[in-house]
């Protein structure tokens, strides 16, 4: 509270630090105390948070793209398929591949076949093309980009639902997806979404996108794989450094999206400040 010409004026106040200095937020209530001064300082806290979320997250794009700048092409391009590596063996491996982390590299790097599953070969090579295909091009999410990527990905393995939607019902675990009927003004509000939203903070959009796409289930498989590329796709056109779900982590993920979606929000981004902790530095 300020008093001043004698009339009080009450405000929230709440401190965090940027680059070693304190900052201070401050909230106007006004003369009388509110009522419900307790649900605004709650609102006022989380929004205190969030910006100092933010300004971590930004640090770790300005100095993951210092780092990147520096990369001659060619560099560059060997980091491309080490993540390509990386990335596909873990998508891959959660949804049941056979695939171990040393045969995806021989498959991507050396084009050598282990003695594995066709299906799982071919998927991989599949998924590892394809990735590179989107850190190239940068396009407008749409529903054809979305089923196009899925045709990319199934189109030798599972040719009767590559690039098309589900006509009927599944369930994920206990949880029911929605109706197929429902898919496609479902995946048109999802895209609306994606486009209204480009402001947002990348890195909470791109949970958000995630979760919400998993959520529509539209696909009869391959869902999660496209899921986790839509979310790389995001941090990537907005220059922030990607997130590999590792299969070893696959239960803590699994159970973040089980949660409501704030919730799997705030699991995405504690991973991702973990995992690019060295940018923090």
């Amino acid at each position: 509270m300020r008093i001043i010409k004698r009339k009080n004026y009450n405000y929230l106040q709440h401190s965090f630090r940027k680059k070693g200095k304190v900052i201070t937020r401050e909230k106007y209530l006004g003369k009388e105390i509110p009522k419900n001064t307790e649900k605004l300082k709650e609102n006022f806290l989380e929004l205190c948070k969030k910006e100092s979320l933010y300004l971590e997250l930004k640090k770790i794009k300005t100095n993951f793209q210092k780092e990147w700048k520096k990369y001659p092409e060619s560099i560059k391009e060997k980091v491309k398929e080490q993540l390509a590596i990386a990335f596909t063996y873990n998508t891959n491996a959660i949804e049941g591949s056979t695939i171990t982390l040393e045969e995806t590299r021989e498959i991507i790097e050396d084009k050598i076949a282990p003695k594995k599953s066709l299906r799982d070969i071919k998927e991989t090579e599949a998924h590892a093309k394809l990735f590179l295909e989107i850190l190239e091009k940068k396009e407008k999410l749409t529903k054809k980009l979305i089923l196009n990527w899925h045709k990319s990905l199934f189109h030798e393995t599972k040719p009767d639902i590559a690039g098309t939607f589900r006509d009927y019902l599944v369930k994920v675990g206990n949880y029911r997806a929605p109706d197929w009927q429902d898919i496609e003004k479902l995946i048109k509000e999802f895209i609306l979404y994606c486009n209204k939203n480009k402001k947002m903070n990348p890195i909470e959009l791109s949970a958000r996108i995630h979760y919400k796409f998993e959520k529509i289930h539209p696909f009869g498989d391959g869902n999660g794989r496209i899921g986790r590329l839509l979310m790389n796709y995001i941090l990537w056109n907005n220059e922030y450094p990607l997130l590999i779900i590792e299969y070893k982590k696959r239960r803590s993920y699994y159970r973040a999206l089980q949660k409501k979606e704030d919730g799997f929000f705030t699991y995405f981004t504690r991973r991702y400040l973990k995992v690019h902790k060295k940018y923090l530095a």
